[in-house]
């Protein structure tokens, strides 16, 4: 496609380009996942920070995607945006009124997801006499947690179709309803997280919040529909399911760990470091 048919047609589709690669493995939790800190009860009791008057409250964070902007604010706000980046992912408006940019979705996945299995296998699979007419072969594996994407998108792209977009990219074939789309804000050492709804779009969220990744970032997790039907699943599932949870568990108590640790340490620095009376 030529670069006069992409930008015509931007309103109506979008597209993907790679942000930050993947890794293998688990990244570490020395920075990541700040709100599973929320066990700190009495952190501010015992470290008082200032805290600034500036910055937007929560209720103003969260009617960024309910605005409704004339022309005239889009145009301005689109004109700020990019006067603050220092890249070339820039904002751009069209005739109709519409404009498209760049968002950038953390991947926040505890649960592994499934793709197609490799050609090499199905097609062994397929000269198999044993296979089991029916049966969807699949691969499930873990995505590494600083996994992210950029996604070029329209000021018309909503959270689902964000979602659907993000799953065919990376060819995984799980329901994207097991998906949701999540607001992240940092605030006075504080993260909030709120759920998008299918319809919100999220380049106009970007746009209201401006750049900064603390201000807003998007972050794609587990869609929590409620309790689960277990007498539906097969017990070799039930058996990977159990696994499954083993490792989950087993990564949660090592961050746990490594918390109470840090926590511990710095009040040990605390302590050493103060006179008595």
């Amino acid at each position: 496609m030529s670069g006069g048919e992409e930008h015509g047609a931007a309103h109506n589709s979008f597209e993907m380009t790679w942000g930050s690669t993947t890794s293998s493995g688990y990244c570490s939790q020395e920075d990541s996942d700040p709100e599973l800190e929320q066990y700190f009860t009495a952190r501010t009791s015992f470290i008082r920070k200032p805290r600034p008057d500036k910055g937007p409250s929560r209720d103003d964070q969260i009617e960024w995607g309910k605005q409704e902007l004339s022309p005239s604010e889009i145009e301005q706000k689109v004109k700020e945006y990019n006067a603050q980046i220092d890249s070339n992912l820039f904002m751009a408006l069209n005739k109709d009124g519409s404009y498209t940019g760049f968002i950038k979705v953390q991947f926040k996945l505890v649960r592994p997801v499934s793709v197609p299995p490799a050609r090499k296998a199905a097609a062994a699979a397929g000269q198999d006499g044993r296979r089991t007419v029916g049966v969807k072969r699949r691969t499930s594996f873990y995505l590494p947690k600083d996994t992210a994407k950029h996604l070029h998108i329209s000021s018309r792209t909503k959270a689902r179709e964000v979602i659907e977009a993000l799953l065919k990219k990376f060819t995984v074939v799980d329901n994207p309803r097991k998906f949701a789309l999540f607001e992240r804000i940092e605030r006075h050492d504080q993260v909030y997280l709120r759920k998008l709804s299918d319809e919100e779009r999220p380049l106009q969220l970007r746009l209201c919040a401006g750049p900064c990744e603390k201000a807003l970032s998007l972050v794609l997790k587990e869609n929590e529909t409620g309790e689960v039907n277990w007498d539906a699943f097969t017990m070799p599932e039930l058996q990977n399911f159990l696994r499954i949870l083993q490792r989950e568990e087993e990564e949660h108590v090592k961050q746990i760990v490594q918390r109470y640790a840090r926590a511990r340490d710095k009040m040990r620095e605390a302590l050493a470091s103060s006179t008595p009376g």
